[in-house]
């Protein structure tokens, strides 16, 4: 967490417990000694570091929030630099001007040697198919990086989580508002204008993979807002790769892995909002060919990325 973006957690505070909440609270800032030891006790050489959520994604005014992008990225490579082998990193962006945003990424990626992009999903309610957003898109491919579309509370609390405020965050809701922005993102016709576009997705997928079957079933028969060159199921193994990242479980990899492709899955850990030993075991032990372990734990990030 970069200096100053504590004014924005006030809503993922409320919906953990405080015990939990104030380890996270101390863990988010460490760069030097909490991180790097997690990172050597659970054989992780390399983190590739985000603002965590939700950031300037809810910020109001369009100028502080341009403002803050390029300190929290400022910030954020000079952490970088003080273990340049161990760490790498993602832009912050605030899309509230997709001009200044894209200026900000190309910065980031050309200046700072970033990795790509994290968004964490909407911004004030506008989602990122909007038509404004079309030239950051290109200039993403240009660049030749990924965005990773991270999860965020809906804009409009939805009427069924009412008396059920668990249900709004990390433990269900974040999931549905997310694999719902990716699905925008395809059903507006963005892949079809920029076929080497990638987006990264967390949490084994958001959901989607388990999905892919009853998505293009259902759109063959649906009334189409545009007519799409492929399946919704393509786009999501063309255009989309999804990270192991809080859910370290054995059932939703070998789904992902047999509805993706092992080339479309890459290993994370979500810390410190999941504990990296159980995340570092748990690939460890997974039921699946060394070959294919190499390619979720560093070969798929190594050709995405371009780590060295």
């Amino acid at each position: 967490m970069a200096p100053g973006f504590d004014l924005y957690e006030g809503d993922v505070a409320k919906m953990m417990d405080a015990k939990s909440y104030q380890e996270f609270e101390r863990r988010l800032p460490d760069f030097a000694d909490l991180r790097i030891e997690m990172m050597n006790e659970t054989g992780i050489d390399v983190c590739v570091l985000s603002q965590t959520s939700p950031g300037l994604q809810v910020e109001k005014d369009a100028a502080v929030a341009i403002r803050m992008a390029t300190e929290a990225n400022d910030f954020l490579c000079a952490q970088i630099q003080k273990f340049p082998s161990r760490f790498a990193g993602f832009a912050h962006l605030a899309m509230h001007d997709p001009v200044a945003a894209t200026a900000e990424l190309s910065r980031c990626v050309r200046e700072l040697g970033f990795k790509g992009a994290m968004i964490n999903g909407h911004t004030n309610g506008v989602y990122l198919d909007h038509e404004k957003y079309f030239p950051f898109w290109e200039a993403v491919v240009e660049l030749g990086v990924p965005v990773y579309l991270h999860p965020a509370s809906s804009f409009d609390e939805p009427h069924m989580y009412k008396d059920y405020p668990v249900l709004v965050g990390a433990t269900w809701g974040w999931t549905v508002e997310t694999a719902t922005h990716a699905l925008r993102l395809i059903v507006s016709g963005l892949f079809d204008r920029l076929p080497e576009l990638k987006v990264i997705l967390g949490h084994m997928g958001e959901t989607l993979p388990f999905l892919l079957w009853r998505l293009d079933s259902r759109w063959k028969i649906s009334k189409q807002p545009r007519s799409l060159n492929k399946l919704l199921s393509q786009y999501l193994k063309d255009n989309f790769v999804v990270t192991t990242s809080g859910v370290c479980d054995n059932a939703p990899l070998l789904c992902a892995l047999e509805a993706l492709g092992s080339e479309n899955v890459l290993f994370s850990t979500d810390y410190p909002f999941e504990d990296a030993r159980i995340a570092s075991e748990f690939i460890e032990n997974a039921p699946v060919s060394e070959s294919v372990k190499a390619q979720i734990c560093y070969e798929n990030a190594q050709r995405l990325l371009k780590l060295g």
